[in-house]
């Protein structure tokens, strides 16, 4: 099963200069823990609710600081024509539970969660990414 077979195809995004009230919004909204960042075309980052929390609030910045300043700029992501076994097992290495889905021509087109791969997927190769995910960090 290739990746494109499950990943969710309606992906929200934000831009760096977005403020992380209107992220923390948007991730209320949608009920989701993450977004990509994207400044046109191109994907520059992603945040995740423990970046506000953790890069933001915990620093003592206030809501109206950009995503910029918080985001993650290293993007781990998969392409769509991926088989399901070969992205578990790079959640598992990276320990992510979620990688957006590029084209081969670097196209955003989906978000894939370790829950897409639970429920969707074969059990194996989302058992096998759990594990790596839960493990301590390095």
């Amino acid at each position: 099963m290739q990746v494109r077979e499950l990943m969710t195809r309606d992906v929200r995004l934000l831009g760096p200069n977005d403020t992380i009230r209107n992220a923390a919004r948007q991730m209320r909204d949608d009920d989701i823990g993450s977004l990509p960042i994207a400044d046109g075309d191109r994907l520059v980052g992603y945040i995740t609710d423990r970046d506000i929390v953790v890069r933001a609030l915990a620093e003592g910045r206030d809501a109206d600081t950009t995503v910029r300043e918080v985001m993650t700029e290293r993007v781990l992501y998969c392409f769509e024509d991926e088989t399901i076994e070969d992205v578990a097992a790079n959640m598992a290495h990276n320990q992510v539970r979620r990688l957006p889905v590029l084209t081969r021509e670097k196209r955003l087109v989906g978000i894939v969660a370790l829950g897409d791969i639970a429920t969707q997927g074969s059990d194996e190769p989302a058992e096998d990414a759990l594990e790596g995910v839960s493990r301590p960090s390095r």
